[in-house]
């Protein structure tokens, strides 16, 4: 056992072979420490010249580190603490006091050792590894162009298919409207034929009893039969009971059942054992928990004695409408920024934006939707019979309108700029799916239901993309608060759904489900109306009978 009387702290330095008895012996050549032991077996490597000394005798000037800190000086030892060579003048100062040495050489041949092992490592096995995966890709994206040529083959010839067996019928049914047709004429024309010959009968008759009553021949007289028996009596007249066409409504859900379908893309990776998922048809962003308390951020005073609708252009601007032919965009500094008159000068019933930025409202004196371009405002849609209400702009730049007919019925339809797509009246029993009265706010759910707040039904109705009920919600199941009586509704990031009470002063959250999750009944709310949110949900609230806007963070 060596001790340097001038390290107190320092520990008996160990044998680097063994790591149990006191070295005595010095490798200059590996700069290796050795007991009697081991100096034995570390000389028996004969693929080396080795040169073994006395540990007291050992080589330090060139074999030590120099001091950063102290030029003159090397550094014989290492502070386990600090993770740093020290010299002798290091390790008498405070900053190492109490510290644990050991010997520099060793501790370096020990990381010398470990920087090896990286470099094997990452030689012979983590490089190698990437370039395979690099390869693998290489090939997969070859194979995905094929897969994808026959998926895009496959669907392709589907469609062919289906249009050859259409045209099939087409063509079937328009031979046998052509030889209906045909038939048709064929007894017309018998008959008029037979009409012309009566009728060039007759015409002859009387020229013959002229031509008698002229002559006052009594011979012509005499013989004179009368026809006109034969004439009253008309031929039969042909009764044709004409063809038609008896059409079936397309059931679209039904239609893509036959035609087929594509099973979701899974993207899955893999990490040390854990596997992460992110599906194509199903992205599920990061949980944020409500506030138990929900916060008032800003109020914005918009002039309207009522205030209808509210719609965000951009996290930092609203457009807002109410009983008045303006419309009205504000910053969240309650700055009026642009005001749009309506075309007709009538009032509009809701409001929405685009997804290219655009607003749209509906107009339900002129039976309008417009859209406002660069100051013009455009015609997009216009209804007979059936009056637009309600509006809402989809993920996929698609129109939901809500509108009402003479006869008080009630729909949604679908608009991809002005061609209607989709029809959503009835349920799977024939019945209708939403009430005659009331307003009819809408909106769509990240997960593409259809949610509209029915204040007649008194019930948020929920129905999925293509229109099926999913639920209603007519409230909580126990409550202290009078009927619930929905206004207007919006969806979040999460696909929570958001929806006024306006007769309670307060807003129900609800899951995408249709499960109750809490009340917004706090930041001073009365008569909500309109809701929206912002890319980071932040909720906006019109409070219809004050003419203001609360912008409130609730997750």
């Amino acid at each position: 056992m060596i001790m340097d009387p001038r390290y107190s702290a320092q520990d008996i330095l160990l044998c680097d072979l063994c790591q149990t008895a006191a070295l005595q012996s010095h490798c200059e050549l590996c700069h290796v420490n050795l007991c009697i032991v081991c100096v034995g077996k570390h000389l028996s490597d004969s693929s080396k010249r080795h040169n073994v000394v006395p540990y007291k005798h050992r080589t330090s000037t060139p074999s030590y580190p120099k001091c950063p800190n102290h030029t003159q000086k090397h550094c014989e030892l290492y502070c386990e603490k600090c993770d740093i060579p020290v010299c002798s003048t290091c390790i008498s100062s405070d900053k190492h006091h109490g510290h644990k040495f050991t010997d520099v050489l060793k501790k370096l041949s020990s990381k010398t050792n470990d920087l090896e092992k990286d470099l094997k490592e990452l030689e012979e096995k983590i490089y190698p590894t990437y370039e395979e995966i690099t390869s693998d890709l290489n090939s997969e994206k070859i194979n995905l162009e094929k897969h994808y040529e026959k998926l895009t083959t496959a669907v392709t010839k589907q469609g062919e298919d289906w249009h050859r067996e259409i045209n099939i019928i087409v063509n079937k049914q328009k031979s046998e409207i052509e030889e209906m047709k045909i038939k048709h004429l064929a007894a017309l024309n018998k008959q008029k034929n037979e009409i012309k010959q009566i009728t060039s009968d007759v015409k002859q008759s009387i020229l013959d009893l002229k031509k008698i009553l002229d002559s006052n021949d009594v011979s012509l007289t005499s013989v004179y039969k009368s026809r006109n028996a034969e004439f009253r009596s008309l031929p039969p007249k042909v009764n044709v009971s004409l063809p038609s066409f008896s059409h079936k409504k397309i059931n679209t859900e039904q239609l893509h059942q036959m035609f087929g379908s594509l099973s979701a893309l899974s993207i899955t990776t893999e990490e040390h054992g854990y596997t992460m998922k992110t599906s194509e048809a199903e992205y599920c962003p990061p949980v944020k928990p409500l506030l138990d308390e929900p916060e008032l951020i800003t109020t914005i005073h918009t002039g309207y004695k009522y205030l209808y609708s509210v719609t965000c252009l951009s996290d930092e601007e609203i457009w807002t409408c109410g009983l008045d032919k303006i419309m009205k965009l504000y910053n969240l500094q309650g700055k009026l920024l642009k005001s749009i008159q309506t075309k007709s000068g009538n009032d509009p019933c809701d409001i929405a934006v685009t997804r290219s930025g655009d607003l749209v409202y509906t107009d339900p004196d002129t039976r309008t939707v417009n859209i406002v371009k660069n100051k013009q405002i455009e015609e997009v849609i216009r209804l007979q019979g059936w009056t637009p209400r309600y509006i809402c702009s989809t993920s996929s730049g698609d129109l939901l309108v809500t509108m009402v007919s003479g006869d008080k019925q009630l729909k949604v339809v679908r608009y991809s700029g002005s061609t209607e797509k989709q029809t959503i009246q009835f349920d799977s029993e024939g019945k209708p799916l939403y009430s005659s009265e009331g307003l009819k706010y809408i909106s769509e759910n990240r997960n593409l239901d259809i949610c509209v707040a029915d204040h007649g039904a008194k019930a948020v109705v929920v129905v999925n993309q293509a229109g099926r009920l999913r639920f209603r919600y007519t409230g909580p199941p126990s409550t202290n608060k009078r009927s619930f009586v929905p206004a207007g509704i919006t969806t979040d990031s999460q696909s929570k759904i958001l929806t006024a009470d306006y007769v309670n002063h307060c807003i129900h959250i609800l899951d995408q489900d249709g499960q109750f999750l809490r009340y917004i009944d706090n930041c001073g709310l009365k008569y909500p109306f309109g809701l929206c949110v912002d890319t980071r949900d932040n909720l906006f609230v019109a409070e219809c009978l004050r003419g203001k806007v609360k912008k409130i963070r609730y997750m």
